[in-house]
């Protein structure tokens, strides 16, 4: 079984390579940037129908390749004080996520979604990440370098420990990076081994 990733994302290929897993990355055909998050949606919930609908529409994609393929799609959100945070579009609303998440906690929440195999499996993987004073200073400098594009709640959790931000966290790291290897491993395995009876 083929293993294709609906995400260009290098972070989510970097841990799926450290997991072990050989695969293909194409993008999902899904912008989810132009959709919006409604307040009466929990955000568990959000998260993992961006990852359903990124995976679908990547399925649609490859065609008759899918049949002998498991197709994995992931999303993730930042939520904090009840309100979801996606990936900042301009350099004024990365400062503004940035300035939110700043002297307080939030959750990270990463749905994931894995067709292959006549199965579907989907879930909702959390983690909370402390963020204490980083100073407008420091906001502005990394603002300015960009560093931000393309980040749920505009920061790399290891990229950021590496410079020194004040930063914990509780749960698996690699849901706050963008795909929980940790409950994701173990699935993939089986349901890319045709002989295996288990369950995922």
């Amino acid at each position: 079984m083929e293993l294709i990733l609906a995400s260009t994302s290098p972070r989510r290929r970097q841990l799926l390579s450290e997991g072990g897993f050989v695969h293909s990355a194409m993008a999902p055909g899904v912008d989810d940037a132009t959709l919006k998050w409604d307040p009466v949606t929990p955000p568990h919930q959000w998260t993992a129908a961006l990852a359903l609908l990124k995976g679908r529409a990547a399925v649609e994609q490859v065609g008759a390749r899918a049949a002998h393929a498991v197709v994995l799609a992931a999303d993730t959100i930042v939520v904090k004080d009840g309100l979801v945070l996606g990936q900042p579009m301009t350099e004024d609303e990365a400062t503004r996520t940035l300035k939110t998440l700043e002297s307080g906690t939030h959750m990270v929440m990463t749905g994931v979604s894995i067709v292959g195999g006549g199965r579907t499996v989907l879930f909702t993987d959390e983690a909370s990440v402390r963020v204490g004073v980083i100073g407008d200073e420091r906001i502005a400098a990394y603002v300015a370098s960009g560093g931000w594009r393309g980040k749920a709640g505009a920061y790399n959790l290891f990229e950021r420990l590496a410079d020194g931000w004040p930063i914990s966290y509780s749960g698996d790291p690699t849901t706050i990076m963008g795909l929980p290897m940790e409950r994701l491993g173990p699935i993939l395995r089986r349901m890319l081994d045709p002989t295996s009876e288990a369950a995922p």
